[in-house]
């Protein structure tokens, strides 16, 4: 098999059974109308890859900022197998997008990186509400469902390597 056709394998979104996993999501307020958005596509994404809504809890936070606290918390609590943060921080004209937005990005990998378990970076970064506005749209391209279907698949995929497969 040529390198180009493992890469083309590579590029096909997997077949995801999620049945059994336990996922959180965190979704920050401000900017509600576009995080709501968000959070039906998470919810989407994670019945497309079968995990039950009994094992699915939503939490709020005010805002983006504020999402690796309760990232922490909820993966440190050994009750989650993956964390789904979703937010949105539209730039503005003073630097507090690149404080808001970047620190949000480091906290959930630090958390991530501390406690092993996958927390999955669903934050909008973008210039305008109209940008937002298209990553949040209904469908196959909202970016809430691409956050959970990878929080599905790194799951999976940490669970794998811990037993051994």
């Amino acid at each position: 098999m040529s390198i180009d056709q493992r890469a083309a394998g590579m590029e096909a979104e997997p077949e995801l059974d999620g049945a059994g996993l336990r996922v959180a999501i965190i979704t920050a307020r401000f900017n509600s109308a576009i995080t709501l958005a968000l959070l039906e596509g998470a919810r989407a994404g994670l019945a497309e890859c079968r995990v039950a809504p009994k094992d699915i809890a939503e939490y709020f936070t005010p805002g983006s900022f504020e999402l690796p606290v309760a990232a922490k918390v909820a993966a440190a609590s050994g009750r989650f197998d993956a964390v789904i943060s979703l937010g949105c921080v539209i730039r503005g004209e003073t630097p507090h997008f690149d404080y808001v937005a970047g620190e949000s990005a480091r906290g959930l990998q630090a958390v991530q990186i501390e406690t092993g378990v996958p927390c999955i970076f669903g934050v909008l970064t973008t210039n305008t509400v109209e940008q937002a506005e298209e990553r949040a749209v209904v469908g196959n391209d909202n970016k809430g469902r691409e956050a959970s279907r990878t929080a599905v698949e790194m799951a999976l995929l940490v669970r794998s390597i811990r037993s051994g497969n």
